[in-house]
């Protein structure tokens, strides 16, 4: 792209007043700053990849904690007495 260096340089309030008026005048748009967009009816139209499965229920059992495991007090997961890193404050060995 080719300069005109013998051109008159503007200055920065030169580029700020222009700016301005240039916001003025689309201030005066009507449709410059309106979204009609509804968050819920984009997230709606989104589909997520894989079968419909909203009519599938989810079946987990849920155990109770085992005589050789221990719950972090730290991330509050069960974990199996290999991972116990401080036995005196219940901490698993990937809080530490």
């Amino acid at each position: 792209m080719a300069t005109d260096y013998d051109a008159p340089r503007k200055t920065e309030e030169d580029q700020s007043e222009e700016s301005i008026e240039e916001l003025k005048a689309r201030r005066h748009d009507k449709n410059s700053g309106k979204v009609d967009e509804d968050e819920t009816e984009a997230a709606e139209s989104f589909e997520l990849p894989g079968a419909d499965l909203s009519h599938e229920e989810l079946a987990v059992e849920v155990m109770p904690r085992q005589d050789d495991e221990f719950t972090c007090m730290s991330c509050f997961l069960v974990h199996h007495r290999s991972q116990l890193a401080d036995e005196k404050k219940l901490i698993c060995r990937d809080c530490i």
